[in-house]
């Protein structure tokens, strides 16, 4: 690994849309008229230009299936796809979006040793290392069920962690969710952007994440960068995420800025991950690189962002061992927050791991799973109505929307707040000597605030 390109990581004032135009501009391999349908794009991550017509006819997807699939989504195209289209099961992993959140606590260990470390640029080492360990799990090409409104999703067995995250919106798609152990707190809002392009999707992150570091009271602020799902329906559906990530110490106005690579042809550049943190007079302290799906290291920089004289390259994150030929992909951590025999003492009974159509799907009945996804959709929907009727607005269980919106890269933003009561509600639980011990599997499903309604 050598230093990072300074005319790519220097760039960090410049403007923060810079990682979309890379998004739009990368590997332009067109495949117009495949197949009779003009337009659409087809990538091949490991190839050039003439690879597009044989990557094309690769993928998850029956003939039949892709060309009804097509029919259906073309119409779409330019739009925001984020909660208007029904999507089949087919393509779907066993886990929600807000599990998804929790698995930014599989390196929590980097946050702990973050607010361990006296020198503020080594801290904001460990802290974006930790934000860049995530995408690793991000690469997943099946997509997480959307939450039911007022599902949840909670951990307290890991490094000492207690994580709850909520659905708390639905028009728009947001979550929620708050971690905390001894050294550090962890705050999301997190609503996601769309915009369909045919064959991909770019989906902008408009959300916040602020992490506390409970020593010295120190606050960093993450803004990632946007991500491209390549190949949704024609070839190998394979993910991205080119552009600029920013760690920003808001305490003392130091920053760390990351510029993740586009993929190129035959796979140059992928993975690859360049950058340096800066002081609050933006002078180039530290340099970071490597691949976000194997490790990354870092070493102390001059002003021109060359090494320094005398140092080397040390590594500060790897990933962990991952299961080989895993059906969906997963990461050990990734089994570990979706199985019953992790979850915490009397699971509240609107959490994730006890969706119907999640387990059925975890067992590869698809056609269970179809059918508990559209139960569940339509009890979703009859449940607004009778709310709607009654004149009454959902309000959150866990948290609270406050007045503060805020900027994003991609948006505005309304903020929500944990409001302390899990915490509470979890201490209650876990000091109870009389809550009966029963398997968690024959809890049933329950977000509902307004009955547990069935479909009609």
């Amino acid at each position: 690994m050598g230093s990072p390109k300074k005319n790519q990581s220097k760039g960090i004032f410049a403007s923060m849309t810079s990682g979309l135009s890379m998004v739009g501009n990368a590997m332009h391999r067109s495949v117009n008229g495949l197949l009779g349908y003009e337009g659409v794009e087809v990538i091949n991550p490991e190839g050039g230009k003439e690879d597009a017509e044989e990557e094309a006819q690769r993928g998850r997807w029956k003939q039949e299936e892709r060309d009804g699939y097509w029919k259906m989504m073309h119409k779409y195209i330019g739009s925001d796809v984020t909660s208007m289209v029904t999507l089949p099961v087919l393509i779907f992993e066993p886990m929600t979006m807000l599990q998804k959140m929790a698995e930014l606590m599989e390196y929590s260990y980097l946050l702990d040793r973050a607010d361990k470390c006296e020198d503020p640029y080594m801290r904001l080492v460990y802290a974006t290392s930790w934000a860049i360990s995530v995408y690793y799990a991000y690469q997943r090409t099946w997509k997480p069920f959307n939450p039911i409104l007022g599902e949840t999703y909670e951990i307290t067995n890991h490094g000492g962690i207690t994580f709850i995250s909520e659905q708390v919106s639905h028009h728009p798609p947001m979550g929620a969710g708050h971690a905390e152990n001894k050294h550090f707190t962890y705050d999301v809002t997190s609503k996601l952007k769309t915009k369909f392009l045919g064959n991909s999707l770019d989906v902008y992150p408009v959300g916040r994440t602020r992490v506390s570091l409970k020593r010295d009271g120190v606050v960093l602020d993450l803004v990632p960068p946007p991500t491209k799902v390549n190949n949704l329906i024609f070839g190998r559906t394979w993910v991205d995420s080119p552009g600029e990530m920013i760690m920003t110490n808001l305490t003392t106005g130091d920053k760390a800025v990351l510029y993740f690579q586009p993929c190129g042809w035959f796979g140059a550049g992928r993975y690859e991950v360049d950058g340096y943190v800066y002081n609050a007079a933006e002078e180039p302290k530290i340099l970071m690189t490597g691949k976000w799906n194997e490790s990354i290291s870092y070493q102390p920089c001059d002003l021109e962002g060359e090494p320094l004289p005398g140092t080397e390259l040390k590594e500060v994150w790897r990933i962990a061992d991952v299961p080989e030929k895993d059906k969906f992909q997963y990461t050990y951590f990734a089994h570990k927050i979706n199985s019953f025999d992790t979850a915490p003492r009397k699971l509240l009974a609107s959490d994730s791991r006890l969706r119907p159509d999640r387990y059925a799907l975890e067992r590869s009945d698809l056609s269970k799973a179809g059918a508990e996804k559209s139960s569940l959709e339509e009890r979703q929907r009859a449940e607004k109505r009778n709310r709607e009727a009654k004149g009454h607005n959902f309000t959150p269980r866990w948290f609270d929307l406050t007045d503060e919106v805020t900027p994003t890269p991609w948006g505005h933003l309304e903020l929500y707040q944990y409001n302390g009561k899990y915490t509470e509600h979890r201490a209650v639980v876990d000091s109870s000597d009389s809550v009966n011990e029963v398997d968690v599997r024959s809890t049933e499903f329950n977000p509902w605030q307004y009955g547990n309604l069935s479909a009609k």
